[in-house]
């Protein structure tokens, strides 16, 4: 299984499935990152954490430990 965590900056990938459960999953899907949905990775921090993300359009930072729950294939 290979997570948003294991992409490359610059690589775009489809979300193929969110695990886990409650209140992450709820707010990650909110956030627009359902499934069949492509995702850009532009940047990781220095520090590894935050990493930055497009999707639908628009610039996301998230953690690493809530990309975890990410399951994607590369495009």
């Amino acid at each position: 299984m290979k997570t948003l965590k294991d992409v490359e900056t610059g690589k775009k990938v489809t979300v193929v499935k969110l695990h886990g459960e409650g209140a992450l999953k709820r707010r990650i899907m909110d956030m627009g990152i359902t499934r069949e949905t492509e995702i850009l990775m532009r940047k990781v921090a220095p520090l590894g954490d935050p990493i930055e993300i497009t999707v639908r359009g628009y610039e996301l930072s998230l953690r690493k430990a809530d990309i975890d729950i990410i399951e994607v294939k590369e495009i």
